[in-house]
């Protein structure tokens, strides 16, 4: 059902209100796991990820949790869809469902706030608003890091993709995008993104999701891209994280 109140977001994320990115990124995933949630859970398919039983808060209460307490910035709530990608390219046995979306999101947060921003919390804080104990949440964040094989970073226009991408399949109706067409952001729902080609969210909701939340789109890292280059001090803030996480417990 479609909102009456349209509510239309700027066209970049970086001037987006933080909680309408919440709004937007909690619809999604909430519909990727209606889905996986229909898979069933094999063996070979647990994770560290994986909780003993599906956490009493909805994702979109939780990323409030996280953004209330961590002041987490808004590139890395984008940057969680990103670190999806990675994973399940790289684990394809791997589904973000009810059981691992919460652990998924806050070990996320953790090790790109502080891989990247300037400043962030402590694992004890990242791990009381997540609700884990701290030792899991280390375990959690060197896992996470060592499957994405440390590839914390990508460009600002991947994430503005993903931005563009939420609104244009945001199942709720309530937002449109400025500047763009009405035609672009209507029709949202589940039943009509097959008639979208290349819409980024589509393999991922009907699939499992081994597929890009942007399509077919190769070069979703970009890794090597010169303008995302770190500043001298973020390399060093970086590799002595990088070097504390790799010491023995």
């Amino acid at each position: 059902m479609h909102s009456s109140t349209r509510v239309i977001l700027p066209a970049a994320f970086e001037v987006a209100e933080i909680d309408d990115l919440a709004l937007l990124i909690a619809n999604m995933l909430e519909r990727l796991i209606a889905h996986n949630d229909k898979i069933p859970l094999l063996p070979e398919s647990l994770t560290r990820f994986h909780s003993r039983t599906v956490p009493n808060i909805s994702v979109l209460d939780y990323l409030r949790r996280i953004i209330k307490w961590t002041k987490v910035e808004k590139s890395c709530l984008l940057l969680t869809l990103h670190y999806v990608d990675q994973i399940c390219a790289r684990m394809p046995l791997f589904t973000l469902s009810s059981l691992t979306c919460h652990r998924f999101i806050i070990a996320s947060i953790t090790v790109c706030s502080k891989g990247l921003c300037d400043s962030f919390c402590t694992n004890a804080l990242y791990a009381r608003v997540g609700g884990i104990p701290v030792p899991e949440l280390n375990i959690l964040e060197r896992e996470f890091l060592h499957t994405i094989d440390w590839r914390l970073m990508c460009t600002r226009e991947v994430l503005q993709e993903y931005y563009i991408n939420l609104i244009r399949t945001d199942s709720s109706g309530r937002f449109g995008l400025e500047g763009a067409p009405e035609s672009e952001v209507e029709d949202s729902d589940m039943d009509s993104l097959s008639s979208r080609s290349a819409s980024p969210m589509d393999t991922q909701v009907r699939h499992r999701p081994s597929f890009s939340l942007l399509g077919n789109r190769e070069s979703s890292s970009v890794l090597g891209d010169t303008s995302t280059l770190p500043t001298i001090e973020q390399n060093m803030a970086f590799a002595a994280l990088q070097h504390s996480l790799k010491k023995p417990p």
